[in-house]
């Protein structure tokens, strides 16, 4: 009988068929490059009629970095995709508030894109392969299959089905909430460094200044951390486990991706919430998630044994 329930039951595609949500994911896309360039823009105009950055914009655009790359690293990533830790219900809603900011979509869209990546790694069904289109097409190595993987991608892929992928976090009541407000949080992510640059200025001079480092140039910024683990970390790089796909670690993008280029460790250990397995491997994501551990605040922490380990190295 149960068989013949569950063959009953209605079959959930993995990627959407729509035109409008086509169109509304290249219009995401295409807004990302415009306020990228209207950022860059702004600085240098700014900078002509002299008012170049000094520290405070320094300060901000790294306050506003880090806040919108951990979201993105801690939050959607490791915590909301792979589930390699829990973690109290405030922290769950500020990481995924934090991740919202950095303008990469919303958190059920990020989650239900990058779940598809792992079940398809370097296949046919990634969205940003360097070695092949989601069709199964392939790409050329070299220039065409970084641009695509860098990218291009991000223009053109199949709209993933979170009901398929991201089941879990639709039946989440509050972290559904939370992702139905993504541009309101998009907007506080462009409100604040504005607000922030004209406190410590005392000037709408200040403000603009805010907002060109700590908004726009700071979404330009953590895009490029995402874009260059979707295209480097799977061309460039050291193969520490041996892994159905060509994922690499990177220890010199290290420190500007939040540890996120121990992708080799990464696809190893999926639900791994540290990345760092050698002495020398610096993830700044793995120190914050282990700090949520020491206060409390998170806790089933996934970390990989020796044995583990040693099962999955490259040289094995």
């Amino acid at each position: 009988m149960s068989s013949i329930a569950e063959s009953r039951r209605p079959v959930i595609a993995r990627t959407i068929e729509s035109p409008r949500m086509r169109r509304s994911q290249r219009r995401h896309a295409v807004a990302v490059v415009v306020l990228s360039a209207a950022g860059i823009l702004l600085a240098g105009g700014l900078a002509v009629a002299g008012r170049p950055p000094g520290l405070a914009e320094l300060a901000i655009f790294l306050v506003f970095f880090t806040i919108a790359g951990l979201g993105i690293s801690v939050g959607y990533h490791r915590m909301f995709t792979h589930q390699s830790f829990k973690a109290k219900t405030p922290v769950r809603v500020a990481l995924a508030i934090m991740g919202s900011m950095a303008m990469q979509g919303t958190l059920k869209f990020w989650v239900a894109l990058h779940r598809r990546h792992h079940e398809h790694s370097d296949a046919p069904g990634d969205p940003h392969s360097p070695y092949v289109l989601e069709d199964g097409t392939p790409l050329r190595a070299g220039f065409a299959g970084f641009w695509h993987s860098y990218m291009a991608w991000s223009f053109g892929h199949e709209v993933p089905n979170s009901a398929f992928y991201a089941r879990d976090l639709m039946r989440d009541r509050l972290i559904s909430r939370v992702n139905d407000l993504y541009f309101v949080w998009v907007a506080a992510g462009l409100a604040l460094p504005a607000l922030a640059g004209g406190w410590i200025h005392g000037s709408w001079i200040g403000a603009l200044q805010g907002l060109a480092w700590g908004g726009l140039i700071r979404i330009y910024a953590g895009h490029n951390m995402i874009w260059s683990i979707t295209s480097l970390t799977h061309i460039f790089g050291r193969r520490d486990f041996a892994t159905r796909d060509r994922s690499t670690n990177n220890g010199w993008l290290a420190l500007f991706t939040l540890g996120e280029s121990w992708h080799n460790n990464h696809h190893a250990f999926p639900t791994a919430a540290v990345l760092r397995f050698r002495w020398y491997q610096f993830d700044p994501s793995g120190l914050f998630v282990a700090a949520l551990e020491k206060t409390g605040l998170a806790w089933d922490v996934g970390r990989p044994g020796k044995h583990a380990l040693d099962a999955k190295l490259k040289s094995n």
